[in-house]
């Protein structure tokens, strides 16, 4: 079977979907402005790749779409003809020399987007730059593979817990414990939970992903041990069931290295954008008022009492 034109055809939506950020804002390879009034650098044209109407694209533009049809498709391994890329970007060119001819850019709804992915692109570069003048060390990256290590010191539990609306009801289930029952077909028959089905099973947790009175029960308890007192929450009461207990293992360090890394720029991102902000006049005119956050219910897989989010 010949695969040829499917092959194009995935060529060509390739090189479609890398030049579409072109198209959409109207750069200039020949040096003149943007929607903001900014001057591009311009071009020399022993750089360029072609000319279109005295318009030079450049090489630079070339290998930024190969990049970003690599990075988008990275298993495609298409090789693309670079005279293929030129050929689309020629066409986009001619089509945004048009579109400045026509006026397109004065229409409010082509400026605004203009404007808008002009802010996007403008926001990554000085991201890119402040995260370039700043590097992330390896000493600060152990830093804090410590500190959260330091965090994860801490034991993981596995329990089950039957969960009903009072508290006669609670003592009820406790007394059929005492009398020799089994605590997964109690939870199956009388736990209003959504773990009731998996016999009130909650899986592994750390006691901080619980609430406060749920939490201190269980690291009471020893393992195989059920609570002898109801346990009361916010969702009813509960009986409670420490099947195990384990040490919480770290992943290493080269594993989440990446992660952290990621983290701390973030961090040194959102700093530096609190300076800016506290450096600027900026005027907020919308006037509704976002809503508050909503209650966090229950884990919905295990019905566990999970700790409502800050």
């Amino acid at each position: 079977m010949n695969m040829q034109p499917k092959d194009d055809f995935m060529k060509k939506t390739l090189i479609c979907s890398a030049l579409s950020f072109a198209i959409l804002t109207g750069c200039n390879a020949g040096g003149n402005k943007t929607s903001e009034g900014l001057a591009l650098a311009p071009v020399d044209e022993k750089d360029a790749v072609a000319i279109v109407n005295g318009r030079p694209i450049s090489r630079k533009e070339l290998e930024y779409v190969k990049a970003e049809i690599a990075r988008g498709n990275p298993r495609a391994n298409l090789n693309i003809p670079e005279e293929k890329l030129v050929e689309e970007l020629i066409n986009r060119e001619l089509l945004r020399q048009q579109a400045i001819q026509n006026q397109l850019p004065k229409r409010p709804e082509v400026a605004t987007r203009l404007r808008y992915t002009e802010r996007a692109v403008l926001a990554q570069a000085t991201v890119a730059d402040y995260l370039k003048q700043k590097p992330i060390t390896e000493e600060q990256l152990r830093a804090e593979y410590d500190r959260l290590v330091g965090q994860m010191k801490q034991q993981e539990f596995k329990a089950r817990h039957i969960l009903v609306k009072t508290r006669e009801e609670a003592e009820d289930v406790i007394r059929q414990l005492d009398q020799g029952k089994d605590f997964a077909e109690l939870a199956k028959q009388y736990s209003i939970g959504p773990s009731a089905k998996s016999g009130g099973d909650l899986g592994w947790f750390v006691p901080q992903r619980m609430v406060k009175p749920f939490a201190d029960a269980v690291i009471a308890l020893k393992d195989g041990q059920y609570t002898k007192e109801p346990v009361q929450t916010q969702f009813g009461w509960h009986v409670i069931l420490r099947e195990k207990s384990r040490e919480k293992t770290p992943p290493p360090f080269e594993k989440v290295k990446p992660q952290i890394e990621q983290m701390l720029k973030r961090k040194l991102v959102q700093q530096y954008i609190q300076e800016l902000k506290q450096k600027a006049d900026i005027k907020l005119l919308t006037a509704e008022k976002a809503p508050g956050p909503l209650p966090a219910p229950a884990t919905a897989e295990t019905g566990a009492p999970a700790k409502p989010s800050p």
